[in-house]
Formats: structure tokens, C-alpha cells, sequence
């Protein structure tokens, strides 16, 4: 047995659970996110208990059990919490501005780069050199703040750039006279 393919998903207060078909649709305080379900896996939803079930024995079949357990976790989570990830900027010069919805980025280039994100994300700035990128889609969310990341990622020389919170870049030691 999957480990974290049978361990039951429990529906907080708020959050309701629906299946059609090959669908399952969940809504919460912040949003509707919907999956489709393969059919190597069968999901039964109860009065406050979600539960993820086999078809079959196959290696496909096992994969998929701990997989869609998971996916469906985070839809519980995203539409009664929400997911966020936090980024923040280093180097001299660098800063990031709101426009509207859009955030306006200044990395060391000759031109800003007008970062225009979906629908279902919002970004913060908590200051110039602080982002926080917010929704409920989980997947879609980590996306977003990766792209934003991918504009400049953190050097290792200076460790100027765009990285996570908390995140270690390893140094390198620059140039020696010899």
C-alpha cells in the first residue's frame, strides 16, 4: 500500500467535496479548483473524509494513488487557506514596483521587465525588494514565483538576484592574486 495514498484526506468546515464522473470539484472559502481523475484511481468523498482508492495492482495503479491523494490535498488546502511563496530580491539597484496587478522589475538590464501574472495569483510587494506571490492552485503558484526567479537567479560570486526566502546559495570564492 501507498503510505500516503491511504491515508484519509479530512474536509475542514466550509470546504465541500464533489465528484462527476472522472471529476472531482472542490469549494472553499477562496475559490473552486477542479481535477480530472485517471481511472487508476477511484476517489470517494464522505461527510467530512475524503478517501483515494486503487483500481488495480500496477505499478501505474500504485503511482497514481499517492499522486492524486496528494493533488487533492492541496485543492482541500488551497481553497480554505491558500498557498503563497515568498521572494525576495538582492543587489544594488534592483528593485521591483506595482503596476496595477502587473509588478515592474529592475534587474541590472538595460530594460525593466513587466511581469504580467494570471488571473489567479495575486503579488504583493511588502517592500521594494520583498514579493509575495498568492492563490490557491498550489502547482500554479510554485510556477509563478519560479518564473519570476528565472528572470535573474542568484549569482554565486556576489549572490546578487531574485531567490526564495530562506534560500541557500552557495558561494564562490572570487579572483586571487598570486
Amino acid at each position: 500500500m501507498s503510505r500516503i495514498g491511504k491515508q484519509p484526506i479530512t474536509v475542514p468546515d466550509g470546504v465541500t467535496c464533489t465528484i462527476n464522473e472522472n471529476t472531482i470539484m472542490v469549494k472553499g472559502a477562496l475559490g473552486v479548483l477542479s481535477s480530472q481523475l485517471p481511472s487508476e484511481v477511484q476517489v470517494n468523498c464522505s461527510d467530512d473524509i475524503v478517501r483515494v482508492e486503487r483500481t488495480g495492482e500496477t505499478k501505474r495503479h500504485r503511482a497514481f494513488h499517492g499522486l492524486y491523494r496528494a493533488i487533492i490535498n492541496s485543492m482541500v488546502i488551497g481553497v480554505s487557506q491558500g498557498f503563497k511563496r515568498e521572494l525576495e530580491i538582492q543587489g544594488v539597484g534592483y528593485t521591483a514596483d506595482a503596476r496595477g496587478k502587473n509588478i515592474n522589475l529592475n534587474l541590472g538590464f538595460s530594460h525593466s521587465i513587466l511581469f504580467k501574472p494570471p488571473a489567479e495569483i495575486t503579488i504583493e510587494l511588502q517592500s521594494r525588494t520583498a514579493i509575495v506571490v498568492k492563490g490557491i492552485d498550489k502547482q500554479l503558484v510554485g510556477e509563478v514565483a519560479a518564473k519570476i526567479r528565472s528572470f535573474r537567479p542568484p549569482e554565486p560570486y556576489k549572490g546578487k538576484g531574485i531567490r526564495y526566502v530562506g534560500e541557500e546559495v552557495r558561494r564562490k570564492v572570487g579572483k586571487t592574486s598570486g
